[in-house]
């Protein structure tokens, strides 16, 4: 199956977007761990989850590749904001990561004025703020939404 072409991205936004990047690794390598601390009842949620942020990694990827720009590479390991240690502490650090990719985002639609661009970075952020919603509800955090969405702590 081959990849549909990428569009190169506009210099002036390759900071932002390399942030994004850099935030679909983390949230990737996060999903991964915290499969460990959840019960099978979350297997599809959790798997919605990573696939949607590797099918945004390898957008991003090709979309830098063709503006000449090597992709910020995933760390071997991130340093969760807290420690996981069971399904609570998995739920919130889900959410953390959800919010962390929303922020990055946001900052992409602050840094661009491309159509293409803007667009991604909204989807982006939306689906990353509709999933944090719905970890920290899972969690019983309260409350579950956020009043505005990829707004830095």
């Amino acid at each position: 199956m081959t990849q549909p072409s990428a569009k190169a991205i506009p210099a002036d936004s390759i900071d932002a977007v390399q942030q994004a990047l850099g935030a679909e690794h983390a949230a990737i390598w996060t999903y991964g761990l915290v499969s460990a601390f959840l019960p099978n009842s979350f297997n599809n949620a959790l798997n919605e989850g990573a696939t949607t942020h590797r099918a945004r990694r390898d957008t991003i990827e090709r979309s830098l590749n063709a503006s000449d720009v090597a992709p910020k590479t995933a760390e071997v390991a991130y340093v969760p904001p807290q420690p996981v240690t069971d399904q609570a502490s998995s739920l919130a650090v889900l959410a953390i990561a959800e919010s962390d990719a929303a922020v990055a985002w946001r900052s992409v639609l602050e840094h661009t004025d491309d159509a293409d661009l803007r667009k991604t970075a909204l989807e982006a952020l939306t689906s990353s703020a509709v999933r944090g919603t719905r970890w920290r509800k899972a969690g019983g955090q309260s409350p579950a939404a956020t009043e505005m969405p990829g707004q830095p702590s």
